[in-house]
């Protein structure tokens, strides 16, 4: 048996012990009421038989709340409890209506002899002795479980032991008044029931209140603003925008907008939502929907900054450089268009583009952008083919040109995005000091981009002959 399904089921049997419960406090209390004539006692019994319909609410809430989600429940079925725990405030307070109507007849126009006596006063003490037994174990799975129709069924038992012992107070009075002879205390009775009334609509309005609440969607503020924390303490978490909070039964759904760099890729933002729902769920059991805006961050680098302006314009560069001189800042970059652009088309892009760097370096700034085609002609497998095979062509016949130049070998070409980008391998003397190396792969280099314009990048890879 899973956690989730042995939760369910003390959900259950606690609430079916309660069902239980209650049909033996609405038996003993209908009797008393019937052998006493007491109201506060009658009171009593209309309230212990709302508590038994609410127990019954209860058990059939808690056997639907905890349904997973489907299709025509996205959200779960977790408002059924709250639903419930409405229905038994409204319960509670047409009992509390109908008590003060009572009590208020009998005060003023029409008077109830009652007799108590010491079974009256076992029986109401075995009363009390249930409800107490029961709001106990009630309250313990539904704060373990955090059951809202758990908690409203808690609520009518714990306030039953104060009512009933306001009754039995109401009962002894009366006694003591024959006894005494002082039958002014004989209106300790419905005054008795006006005090289980009382109890009765402060628990009704608080039952109210919070399963409005739960039904109205409005989380406690207090929780609401340590989920705040928690996502703003999290690493990356740049602000945090909108916070919505809803209950649903037990569980909770969070909905979080928060800011991170703009510099983050797509898999770095999905890390930084994971670890925001993760540190939600620390702190309460919720469903939690975390949206990622891109913001700059404080102190960005300037290379990053361009990026950014470039990306919100859906223009791609690469080859950023950036000096300081006599005060001035000079930045020089590459910018990759479509190659089926006019020349005008394509300025007209690097000037806008220009004008948004300008917001970050300054408008004394210099910028100079390279325009360079995306490179597209090669599109299937046989043009690449083609194009390997003349480079391997092109580079066999100037290797005469560098008597150090051994072979040159894996020629790859491939295609990234419309870019045509090459690599090499070339061996060499291994005596070669690593200058010389590296100047004879640079000519190869210009002599590949001399011959082949439309590629974008010439990686070539000098080892030692024999070593490869």
């Amino acid at each position: 048996m899973t956690e989730a399904t042995a939760g369910t089921w003390e959900k259950k049997l606690a609430a079916l012990s309660s069902v239980v419960a209650g049909v033996v406090q609405v038996s003993l209390k209908v009797f008393l009421a019937l052998a006493t004539g007491s109201l506060g006692v009658l009171s009593e019994a209309l309230h212990s038989g709302l508590d038994l319909m609410a127990a019954v609410l209860t058990y059939l809430s808690v056997r639907v709340a905890d349904r997973p989600a489907d299709v025509e429940h996205p959200y779960g079925h977790g408002k059924v409890e709250n639903f419930a725990a409405l229905i038994e405030a409204g319960l509670l307070m047409l009992t509390a209506i109908y008590v003060i109507f009572e009590a208020f007849h009998r005060l003023l126009f029409h008077r109830v002899h009652l007799r108590p006596s010491l079974m009256a006063v076992g029986v109401l003490g075995v009363a009390m002795a249930i409800d107490w037994w029961r709001g106990r174990a009630l309250v313990a799975v539904a704060r373990r479980y955090q059951s809202d129709a758990l908690e409203a069924d808690a609520l009518h038992f714990s306030t039953d032991v104060w009512s009933t012992l306001v009754v039995l107070l109401g009962m002894l009075t009366v006694w003591a008044g024959e006894r005494l002879r002082a039958p002014w205390l004989a209106y300790a009775d419905p005054i008795a029931a006006l005090g289980v009334s009382a109890v009765i609509l402060q628990v009704g309005a608080r039952l109210s209140r919070r399963t409005l609440d739960a039904l109205l969607d409005r989380a406690p503020e207090e929780l609401r603003e340590r989920i705040r924390q928690v996502v703003e303490a999290a690493e990356g978490v740049l602000d945090v925008y909108r916070l919505r909070v809803r209950r649903a039964g037990s569980r909770y759904f969070v909905d979080v907008t928060i800011a991170a760099s703009r510099s983050l890729t797509l898999e770095q933002a999905h890390d930084l939502s994971d670890a925001v729902e993760q540190a939600v769920q620390l702190i309460v059991p919720a469903d939690v929907m975390v949206h990622v805006e891109p913001r700059p961050a404080l102190g960005e680098h300037l290379f990053d900054a361009i990026r950014g302006a470039a990306r919100r314009s859906g223009l791609a560069v690469h080859e950023i450089s950036a000096q300081q001189l006599d005060g001035r800042l000079f930045v020089d970059l590459h910018l990759e268009v479509d190659e089926r652009l006019s020349l005008r088309e394509a300025h007209r892009r690097a000037s806008e583009l220009e004008e948004r760097i300008r917001e970050h370096t300054g408008p004394e700034s210099e910028i100079n952008i390279h325009i360079e085609p995306l490179g597209m002609q090669i599109r299937d497998a046989r043009s690449v083919d083609e194009l390997t095979r003349a480079i391997e062509a092109h580079l066999e016949s100037i290797r005469s040109r560098f008597p150090e130049l051994t072979d040159c070998h894996q020629v790859r070409v491939r295609t990234v995005e419309h870019r045509i980008l090459v690599s090499c391998h070339c061996s060499m003397d291994g005596d070669l000091p690593v200058t010389r190396a590296h100047d004879i792969t640079a000519e190869l280099e210009q002599s590949l981009r001399r011959a082949f314009p439309e590629i974008d990048r010439i990686t070539i890879h000098p080892e030692p002959a024999g070593e490869s």
